[in-house]
């Protein structure tokens, strides 16, 4: 009897497990018959034909027209620049319409307005990309209306045969089948159709984003040009950081540490009766005033000096050449201005420069030579000290490097052993 028992046991989960599986397979297809996505495959393969046909017979007109005004030449010329315009803003529509109705995601491509200069025309029919457009709109026009008919047949079809019993009832022998038989293959066509038409809908969705997307050297291309342009934010927010705490130093405590500079020195020259210890500690806390001012100001001047704001490089460069321990010559040719980052990296690289001559090559004399030409600042530091720099075996040259770098900029260090020490930078400034 228990052996019996858990053998019925046995044939009930079969049953239950073959019914659900029969039924699952019916049930998954009637759900995905309903599904909101269906729905929208078979809306974008409608559309789609409407923008394919009318895309297809735009570009066939203008073609056509450019042939017939082959002897006019100016009408030939005419119809075929219009061409590229209108694939352009058919790509947009077409990639509208994927968007809404399956969801594609385009990257955000800066568009190039297309101009009748003739180098601009020449570089938009150049690229793949006009081509890869053009591409899709051609197969569009015949792929469009017929994924439509092709989508539409199984639903339309279906929806009419499965209620023939209810209209074909009395039909004599000779009539065109058994109902009941042409209710079950309108029945299975309208379980069919939503796999048809996401299949259908996914197929456009892989030659849209083939022909109409971007290549992965366009994808690279914009993510360099995103990360150029993040960098460059990042520079000018740096820059504007430096230039807020040179004024805030400027303006406070610079000017505090000046007021009280003075009025030690008042005190240091007017308290002439004052107990020796008295008058030691005031000369002490005034020359640590003195020191401490200076210090203060180099750090300003270190930030971001007021004279490469006001006057530029050369006066920049010149103000840094009197202040340095080591003799420098200092040649400028510059005709013009550059952008204000490529300045204070120029002044930070030839004020580093001369800092490391003075303080670790024991360097006797210094050259600087800045010259501006065919966009490019070149600069070139020599010293004639000890020589055997190496940035690996410290941070100040490999900071130079870095900001070198952050401008797209090239460094070259040349320093063998007993010298010289050149430190040659190169600095793009196309306008």
């Amino acid at each position: 009897m228990r052996r019996s028992g858990a053998a019925n046991s046995v044939h009930s989960m079969e049953r239950t497990a073959t019914s659900g599986r029969w039924h699952g397979v019916p049930l998954a297809a009637v759900g995905a018959l309903w599904a909101a996505p269906t729905w929208l495959a078979l809306m974008h393969l409608v559309t789609g034909s409407i923008v394919g046909v009318t895309g297809g017979v735009a570009i066939l007109i203008l073609v056509s027209t450019a042939a017939a005004g082959i002897p006019t030449v100016i009408v030939t010329i005419a119809a075929l620049i219009a061409v590229f315009p209108s694939s352009a803003v058919l790509a947009d529509l077409q990639r509208s319409r994927h968007t809404a109705f399956l969801r594609l995601r385009w990257p955000n491509a800066p568009s190039r307005p297309l101009t009748f200069a003739p180098r601009a025309l020449v570089a938009y029919l150049r690229g793949p990309k006009t081509w890869r457009q053009l591409s899709y709109h051609l197969v569009a026009s015949v792929y469009g209306p017929v994924s439509a008919v092709v989508a539409v047949a199984p639903w339309a079809l279906g929806a009419a045969m499965v209620p023939a019993p209810l209209y074909w009832i009395g039909a004599g022998p000779g009539g065109p089948g058994h109902p009941w038989a042409v209710s079950g293959v309108g029945l299975a066509m309208l379980l069919v159709a939503p796999w048809a038409t996401r299949g259908l809908a996914g197929l456009d969705a892989a030659m849209a984003r083939r022909l109409l997307g971007t290549t992965r050297n366009e994808e690279l291309a914009l993510r360099v040009s995103d990360l150029a342009a993040s960098r460059d934010s990042t520079v000018d927010a740096a820059d504007a950081e430096r230039r807020r705490i040179e004024r805030d130093l400027h303006d406070g405590a610079q000017q505090r540490l000046t007021s009280l500079a003075m009025n030690l020195g008042i005190a240091r020259a007017t308290l002439t009766d004052a107990s020796e210890p008295a008058t030691r500690a005031i000369e002490q806390a005034h020359e640590e005033a003195k020191q401490a001012l200076g210090e203060l100001r180099d750090l300003v001047r270190g930030l971001h000096p007021a004279v490469l704001e006001d006057r530029g490089l050369d006066a920049a460069l010149s103000a840094v050449a009197a202040r340095s321990p080591v003799p420098v010559r200092l040649r400028v040719d510059m005709d013009r201005r550059v952008a204000r980052d490529l300045e204070a990296v120029a002044y930070f690289v030839v004020s580093e420069a001369l800092t490391n001559a003075a303080r670790h090559a024991s360097a006797e004399h210094a050259s600087v030579e800045v010259a501006l030409s065919d966009d490019l600042l070149r600069l070139a530091i020599t010293d004639d000290g000890a020589g055997g720099a190496d940035p690996d075996r410290g941070t100040g040259l490999r900071g130079l490097a870095d900001r070198v770098r952050s401008v797209d900029g090239t460094f070259r260090l040349t320093s063998p052993a007993g010298g010289p020490t050149t430190v040659e930078v190169e600095l793009p400034c196309a306008s």
